[in-house]
């Protein structure tokens, strides 16, 4: 994140802070005297540097590092945005900005910008940019060298201004040139929503911008009139959240009005608020799961766990990442804006999910997550135990297969990425993503590609009996162990065809979900990881048990004293 300082932003800055620390200081108020003091200190340290240090310094670098410095001793939301960065901020508060909408990756190799996912509608899909197409130019700049967010920037701008594109596509002999209108970009908040299972309704919420609420709404009364919906799935899975609004009006579809949702508490009175449900609800009745991992976050933590501690609906997954602080934006001179947290987030049961102490650091400045040892309990509304200090912990935990590590390879090279750059070449269409497959000629294909790469990848097991190794001979132990340990590294190598077949079912998957999104953005892409998705699967079993369903959301019945004798 880019953040520059104007020179006489900081100077009227610390004038103003300056005066009003001074009259603190005059009414006896000795944390004013300490504030005055230690200003007085930095902007004196500031004036002596410009005079006498042996190179010219560049204040405006040297006070933008004091303030970072300063602001990174707090938390990481606190950040200090310069007059060229408002349109950051704007993206973060409104998602939206004015680009030609699609992702870009690096490739190392060529020095150069990719295209990895133009979005659906949004421009550079309109004028046919496609995945893999390597960016060489911006009206005549050539763009080697430069890094994705150099290259981002260049592609950003007003909406409505227009700029040309030169790209070199895999495939074809000349490069290709094309005139883009940039637009106001804003992503999808429901980039999918459909009929899962028996009846039940799946919407995927993947942020809160403004109006999510609404785009939430259109796509739950779509499900309900036109499927005729019984029970619905909620996905804030690496939903970072947003606008704490939209995500309380979003819970107000399901709960009755004037049920308090959040509270917020502050050092001021300014910052102490209680948010309640406003509007009669759309439907208090339809059972509802909630899926959430560790990147589901802030605004979307208020959802899940509101609807947790009000018994509206059961929560699946994992633990979320407990993010409790709430930002607020403060105007500060020459166009500047310091994004400032000011309170913490409590959720109906009286609990704040944030995690992280970072009042409280290690001696090394490293901050840690709030033991479990050290959370507290509370009480849902029927009288369930959650507990604070944690995130949200799901109902049903559901722990997820980890990722092998030839795959993080696979995917770190670009090699699925760029098989599913060859395969468009090679198909001009493909099935509907509900019933794409990545055959058995297509995974030979793939394997061909990976071999003609000479791909290497670390082996954990191999490192960690190289360290064994190294820690019997320094022991004295290898010499007695050397057949041992050449048997053990004799079933350890490195054999790339046997990896790429046992772990072939995943492969498959990524594949997959990198080709449909190239047909079909990123609807399809969901489609098609929603195909062996865990987390999903145990949610369709919730929902279509009635009982189990009921049984989550109740007290657990006291278990009998098998010590007591009967009457």
């Amino acid at each position: 994140m880019k953040k520059n300082l104007n020179t006489r932003t900081g100077v009227v800055l610390l004038i103003l802070i300056c005066s009003i620390s001074f009259f603190g200081f005059l009414k006896g108020n000795n944390r004013s005297f300490q504030l005055a003091k230690n200003i007085d200190i930095f902007s004196s340290i500031l004036r002596e540097l410009d005079m006498f240090y042996v190179d010219t310094l560049d204040a405006n670098k040297t006070v933008l590092i004091g303030i970072n410095a300063m602001l990174a001793a707090l938390d990481p939301y606190t950040v200090y945005y310069g007059e060229e960065n408002q349109s950051e901020l704007e993206q973060m508060i409104k998602g939206s900005y004015g680009g030609i909408g699609s992702l870009i990756t690096y490739d190392s190799e060529r020095k150069r910008s990719v295209i990895a996912e133009p979005y659906e509608g949004m421009p550079s899909a309109v004028v046919g940019l496609k995945a893999g197409d390597i960016l060489l130019e911006i009206d005549g700049q050539d763009l080697v060298g430069k890094n994705n967010s150099e290259v981002s920037e260049m592609l950003r701008g007003q909406v409505n201004t227009s700029f040309k594109l030169k790209v070199e596509r895999p495939g074809t002999k000349k490069p290709i040139e094309f005139e883009i209108v940039r637009k106001s970009i804003q992503l999808p908040t429901v980039p999918y929503y459909g009929v899962v299972g028996n009846n039940i309704g799946y919407i995927n919420l993947s942020s809160f911008p403004e109006k999510s609420a609404r785009e939430f709404k259109n796509a739950f009364l779509d499900l309900k009139e036109k499927h005729h919906i019984t029970s619905l799935v909620i996905d804030v899975r690496n939903n970072g959240g947003g606008l704490l609004d939209e995500a309380i009006e979003i819970v107000n579809f399901f709960v009755p009005r004037g049920k308090t949702i959040v509270k917020t508490k502050g050092k001021t009175k300014q910052a102490d608020n209680t948010h309640k449900t406003k509007r009669e609800p759309l439907d208090t009745e339809i059972p509802i799961a909630v899926l959430v991992n560790s990147g589901t976050a802030s605004s979307s933590e208020i959802l899940a766990g509101a609807l947790q501690d009000l018994d509206r609906a059961v929560i699946l997954g994992e633990r979320t990442f407990g993010k409790g602080l709430v930002q607020v934006p403060r105007a500060l001179p020459f166009g500047g804006t310091l994004k400032l947290t000011t309170s913490k987030y409590y959720i109906p049961s009286g609990r704040c999910v944030q995690a992280v102490d970072y009042k409280h650091r290690n001696a090394d400045g490293s901050i840690g997550r709030i033991p479990d040892s050290l959370t507290n309990v509370f009480h849902t509304a029927v009288g369930r135990e959650v507990r604070d200090g944690g995130g949200i912990s799901p109902d049903i935990a559901v722990k997820g297969e980890k990722m092998p590590n030839i795959l993080f390879y696979l995917m770190n090279d670009n090699l699925i990425f760029n098989y599913a750059t060859q395969y468009c070449l090679k198909h001009k269409n493909i099935a509907s993503p509900e019933s794409f497959v990545v055959t058995d000629g297509d995974y030979e294909d793939f394997k061909k590609l990976v071999k003609e790469a000479d791909f290497k990848y670390d082996q954990q097991s191999a490192k960690l009996l190289k360290t064994l190794k190294d820690a019997a001979e320094f022991e004295g132990y290898l010499e007695d162990a050397s057949s041992e340990f050449e048997a053990l590294e004799k079933k350890l190598s490195h054999n790339l065809d046997r990896d790429l077949d046992y772990f072939s079912t995943d492969i498959k998957s990524l594949i997959a979900v990198e080709i449909v999104k190239r047909y079909y953005f990123q609807r399809g892409a969901i489609i098609e990881q929603l195909k062996n998705d865990e987390d999903l699967d145990e949610a369709l079993k919730v929902l279509g048990t009635p009982t189990e369903y009921a049984k989550i959301l109740s007290v657990p019945e006291p278990e009998e004293d098998s010590n007591k004798d009967a009457a």
